[in-house]
């Protein structure tokens, strides 16, 4: 059954369309990183796979690290996708396989296209700052970036501004007529909101896109859904803005774009189309071909897992078997 048929009738808040599922909030479960990092993990979940092309959605953080080493992710793959990574605190050296080797800091954007496939591993360098706090998302590639080249770009400056009692910093997409150089292969926004006053904060929004709200720090409230840190609200399509309330500095992530209609197969670090794709994917990387080695790291590289028995199946953006 989809999941809107059991909804129960609703009186639609102020900008809601009827087109509208109804919010849904999305608590996060941990998973291991590495060795040393732990993350709540939001996105995929039963309830809801995707949010626009946004199909996985990692919270790490706040955490203590200055007595440990920190992030320590070994080379590994990816294919069909695109990484986002955001810091609010900390600092992590990327590595890939193109050649690159980037730190990233608070307040810079790192976004990688896998493209057919790119290898790449992070870590905290070795001295490095006491917190570390952030988030990775995925972003699900149509045809045919998905089969495209592998592509890095690091953005050390981003569009910011304050809209009444919200600083917003702009890191994909456009918002009240403000554009990220960062490129993107589908309509997709994302976009860090940052409460400065108790005052209700109003954002606009495309009635195209559905939307998630993550509470990175902080409490806050939609449409009377209070949620704290390391939960994601989703908020559905059909609405022209955005208004919440939110304790004094608290850090939220807005993620928005057009429904991903694509169906998807994602295994282990992999986003393809059919079970084929990903069994020849991690043939291909146990194999050392495809996805080249990452520069500067002599660690050895993640292995991958042992295929489940059973065939894997692509799932649509709600997580109905497709074929």
């Amino acid at each position: 059954m989809d999941r809107t048929e059991s909804l129960p009738a609703q009186t639609l808040p102020p900008g809601v369309g009827s087109t509208d599922p109804g919010s849904v909030l999305l608590p996060g479960h941990d998973v291991p990183l590495g060795r040393y990092t732990t993350v709540r993990r939001l996105l995929p979940q039963r309830q809801r796979r995707l949010v626009g092309a946004w199909c996985f959605v990692d919270h790490f953080g706040p955490d203590d690290v200055a007595e440990r080493p920190g992030m320590e992710v070994p080379p590994h793959p990816h294919t069909g996708l695109q990484t986002v990574t955001w810091l609010l605190d900390g600092e992590i050296l990327h590595r890939d396989s193109l050649g690159n080797v980037q730190p990233i800091r608070p307040g810079q954007l790192n976004v990688m296209t896998s493209g057919h496939g790119i290898a790449h591993s992070e870590r905290s360098p070795l001295v490095h700052p006491p917190v570390m706090h952030g988030v990775q998302l995925w972003v699900a590639l149509p045809d045919p970036a998905r089969a495209g080249a592998a592509d890095f770009a690091h953005h050390a400056e981003l569009p910011r501004w304050r809209d009444g009692d919200l600083d917003v910093t702009l890191l994909v997409g456009e918002v009240g007529g403000e554009r990220s150089p960062a490129v993107v292969h589908t309509p997709l926004v994302g976009a860090q909101l940052e409460v400065r006053g108790p005052a209700p904060a109003t954002l606009p929004l495309r009635r195209d896109f559905e939307y998630g709200l993550l509470a990175m720090s902080g409490s806050a409230e939609v449409d009377g859904v209070a949620f704290a840190p390391g939960a994601l609200l989703y908020l559905g399509a059909g609405r022209d803005a955005l208004t919440l309330r939110a304790a004094p500095g608290s850090r939220l992530l807005l993620l928005g774009g057009t429904p991903f209609e694509e169906p998807l197969v994602m295994w282990w670090n992999f986003v393809g189309r059919s079970h084929e794709e990903v069994v020849a994917a991690r043939e291909d990387w146990m194999a050392g071909r495809r996805f080249g080695t990452v520069a500067d790291d002599a660690a050895p590289p993640l292995p991958a897992p042992a295929l489940p028995t059973t065939r894997l199946k692509a799932r649509d953006r709600r997580g109905g078997m497709v074929g």
